[in-house]
């Protein structure tokens, strides 16, 4: 009865309170969404720029760029060695968490040891048949020191690169050839080294 009897003033009632909601919602809207935006910390890191990202190391050794004086994100150091190896088809890509774990318990560059490899065996693509030996580590007239797996290699070359390099004072890619190799013409071996490792940046 109500609704043929009044039609007119409901349909007044409702644009008015259509009228006077509509705005306050709007405002409420805005106020919301800029409370919001402003609240986001400006220049937050991206995913995708955290590779760049590093954190401070607890040590640090002046001048010797093989040590980590910084370490990178845990997750981006893992991931730049993989696609490194992956890159070139090595038969280390397996083992790109190793290496940087590795790496660490060594407070070394998780790149070096790659670079090595990339310098001495083109990635394990060319070594002696079942030495596992990636890093031409104990090369002697009488043969080349074998492993028994890549796992092996890795944290035994890894740890010799700290115990009998770094720890007697060959602190610099070019002091550890000057042991490593030390026939290698025009510094060519740490030349090549840190090439590879400024492609693993």
């Amino acid at each position: 009865m109500l609704e043929t009897k009044y039609p007119a003033k409901r349909s007044i009632i409702f644009i008015v309170g259509f009228l006077v909601t509509a705005p306050a919602v709007i405002l409420f809207t805005l106020i919301s969404l800029f409370s919001l935006s402003s609240s986001i910390p400006q220049g937050r890191v991206l995913a995708a720029e955290s590779v760049h990202t590093r954190r401070p190391s607890s040590q640090k050794i002046e001048g010797f760029p093989t040590v980590s004086v910084e370490l990178r994100s845990e997750d981006a150091r893992v991931e730049i060695i993989r696609q490194y190896l992956s890159r070139y088809s090595s038969p280390l890509v397996d083992y790109a968490d190793l290496i940087v774990e590795e790496a660490d318990k060594n407070e070394l560059d998780f790149r070096l040891i790659t670079a090595i490899a990339q310098q001495e065996s083109n990635l394990c693509k060319k070594i002696p048949e079942n030495t596992y030996n990636c890093w031409g580590w104990g090369v002697h007239s009488s043969g080349t020191l074998g492993f028994g797996s890549f796992e092996e290699g890795v944290k035994k070359v890894t740890a010799g690169l700290r115990n009998n390099y770094v720890n007697n004072g060959f602190q610099t890619v070019e002091e550890i050839m000057s042991r490593y190799t030390p026939h290698s013409p025009n510094g060519a071996w740490a030349k090549g080294v840190r090439s590879f490792m400024q492609e693993m940046q």
